[in-house]
């Protein structure tokens, strides 16, 4: 349907774009919010560097982890050990603040808009930001959720309790065996409640929040809506940024607007109802 060729993400001004979001944010009916993880890198949640170093600098010490997200994949050779790891990476990337409050002036400038935001992120911060819960899809999974590595049940667990007290008793880079999550159905081990395989588990909630997502989208195709997406990449391009494609193209007062950092694109298509914007997510947001 969309052209391949990839072409200038927009001609205008950075200036210009801004101001022409302003004023599709003002004028709509809705907003549609889909975020990937661009937007909580703009918020502070990076995974490299320094922050990596202050609290993996063990980690990377003995096993040569680079990187948190590379270190999630690590082949640890005991679960005491997968668990130590696990448990402090889901404590600062779920449990601990955003460094910076980007989340909280994206609140600011839909609060008061009829908005849902449907996000590949699972850090949880759009809810901790204060957004409605009942607005929010999280389509890939939630790091503050256990499921049955079986899994032997559509069901899963919260886990701030367990991972704060791994984090808090786990020494030498393991946690104490008796701390290690099983399923409290059949006895198995836990493990993260995130898709990366045919075992995730699509619970009751993530399916009611499915089904409010489709009824927001159906319920106003016919009305001003702003599409804002806010870095999303290329790794799960269908759950949000296709979509949307495909919406603002069919749907006749829809509006698209891309923020990205170094991909900020449309296609040709739909480029005169788009807006593009590469740059930082959160500085663009301040001045708005």
């Amino acid at each position: 349907m969309f052209s391949r060729i990839w072409t200038k993400p927009y001609t205008k001004s950075c200036s210009e774009q801004i101001e022409r979001l302003k004023a599709a944010l003002q004028d709509c009916d809705a907003v549609v919010i889909g975020a990937g993880a661009g937007l909580s890198t703009s918020a502070g949640f990076v995974y490299t560097g320094e922050r990596f170093e202050k609290y993996f600098s063990d980690f990377a010490a003995k096993y040569g982890i680079k990187d948190m997200y590379s270190g999630g994949f690590y082949p640890f050779a005991m679960p005491e050990e997968h668990w130590s790891y696990w448990s402090r990476y889901i404590y600062i990337n779920r449990y601990m603040d955003a460094p910076k409050p980007v989340y909280d002036d994206l609140l600011k400038l839909v609060s008061d808009k009829d908005y849902f935001v449907i996000t590949t992120n699972v850090d949880h911060c759009f809810q901790k930001a204060g957004f409605d819960k009942k607005r929010l899809f999280y389509t890939q999974g939630d790091y503050g959720l256990f499921q049955c590595s079986e899994p032997c049940c559509q069901e899963t667990f919260d886990n701030e309790a367990a991972i704060r007290e791994m984090v808090k008793r786990q020494q030498n880079m393991k946690v104490p065996t008796e701390l290690l999550p099983v399923c409290p159905h059949c006895g198995k081990p836990m493990t993260m409640n995130l898709r990366c395989d045919d075992t995730f588990v699509e619970d009751e909630g993530w399916h009611k929040a499915a089904e409010r997502y489709e009824n927001f989208l159906r319920t106003r195709s016919e009305q001003k809506i702003l599409f804002l997406e806010l870095g999303v990449g290329y790794n799960t391009p269908t759950i949000v940024k296709y979509s949307f494609w495909r919406m603002a193209h069919d749907w006749k007062d829809a509006t698209y607007a891309c923020l990205n950092y170094g991909e900020a694109y449309a296609p040709d298509e739909i480029r005169k109802k788009s807006i593009c914007i590469n740059g930082d997510i959160g500085e663009i947001l301040s001045q708005i």
